[in-house]
């Protein structure tokens, strides 16, 4: 059993203003990713990856762009990326918390 205490994770830094936390089984990944960089004035590159992908707003405001299409989102709200499909976000305030999760794993997170 894996146990993550937020405040006793090391968070890594993938990019300016950008740390993630995860915690993983075999099959299944959680990711805690926090964007301290924000707003941004427009979205990120679109990226797809063979994982699905459901993702909860903890904290902050975006938009999420799925396939082409844009929708806001606020803190308590989810969106879902199917495996294989464009997607990015625009965060719109200082600081945005997600918690993804992906299946399968996505080894290339894993330090």
């Amino acid at each position: 059993m894996a146990i993550m205490i937020d405040k006793e994770t090391k968070a890594f830094e993938v990019a300016s203003g950008v740390q993630r936390k995860i915690i993983h089984l075999n099959n299944l990944m959680m990711v805690v990713i926090d964007f301290t960089n924000g707003p941004a004035s427009k979205p990120d590159l679109p990226h797809s990856h063979k994982h699905e992908q459901i993702s909860y707003v903890a904290k902050g405001e975006l938009n999420v762009f799925i396939g082409g299409e844009m929708s806001f989102l606020k803190e308590g709200d989810s969106f879902s990326v199917p495996c294989d499909i464009p997607h990015c976000i625009q965060t719109l305030c200082t600081h945005v918390r997600l918690i993804d999760t992906f299946s399968p794993v996505r080894e290339g997170f894993l330090l």
